[in-house]
């Protein structure tokens, strides 16, 4: 009887041993799932703000892309179709808004018609004193670039960043190549073009990359024009 007994009893702890088992890796499977959406919530949270905050970085610049000044160099050179903002100190009505026509002309109250196209912001704020003098004494004048679209060079190819690029000052092949993010590692470096428009005609310029950074070919490393095109093969 008593041997009866123990073997019953072995087999209930046994029972009871494998219950607890179980249910244990009922709740590590559990747990297991809870962490995993946890993490799967906590991932999607994070990009939906991520996305958030990039729409949000986006539409900020595009809203303010027409009222800030663009951070252009002293070297920049003034160009049709840029939006100045000129503004004369202590006066009044002498701060407005001015579009560079075709010609490179613009209009000032007092100044009339002045040359704007091809003066850095600089040269242009001393030529509106000189004209401005006449009736204001002692004027100041600031000016700056609202919107830079004349001095537009294009990058196209295999490169990392093709696109547009603004030429703040002097920029030559090399640097507008850094601007776009260098050559992919397929590029072929020595059948780099460069295409120019002038009122004759259509201009094509080779371009050397291994030549010139060995300095063999400086002088293929020419000075850009506004609308200048840069085709990497």
């Amino acid at each position: 009887m008593r041997s009866h007994h123990h073997d019953l009893y072995c087999i209930i702890l046994k029972n009871v041993y494998n219950s607890n088992v179980y249910l244990s890796n009922i709740f590590k499977i559990q747990r297991s799932g809870i962490m995993l959406i946890k993490s799967i919530v906590f991932r999607s949270a994070l990009y939906l703000l991520l996305a958030l905050f990039a729409s949000s970085a986006m539409a900020e610049t595009k809203n303010n892309s027409g009222s800030m000044p663009v951070p252009a160099s002293a070297s920049y050179l003034i160009g049709p179709g840029d939006v100045l903002n000129i503004s004369v100190w202590k006066e009044e009505g002498m701060q407005k808004e001015v579009l560079v026509r075709p010609d490179g002309g613009i209009t000032f109250p007092l100044a009339g018609e002045i040359k704007a196209g091809g003066l850095t912001a600089k040269a242009l704020s001393d030529e509106l004193v000189k004209k401005l003098k006449k009736y204001i004494p002692h004027p100041s004048v600031t000016v700056s670039v609202l919107q830079s679209v004349s001095n537009k060079i294009y990058v196209i190819g295999k490169v990392n960043r093709p696109g547009e690029f603004i030429a703040t000052g002097y920029m030559d092949v090399l640097q507008a190549l850094t601007m776009a993010g260098g050559l992919t590692p397929y590029a072929e470096s020595d059948e780099i073009k460069i295409i120019r428009r002038t009122k004759t005609g259509t201009l094509m310029k080779l371009f050397d990359y291994d030549e010139v950074i060995s300095g063999e070919r400086l002088d293929m490393n020419i000075i850009l024009k506004a609308g200048d095109t840069v085709v990497v093969p």
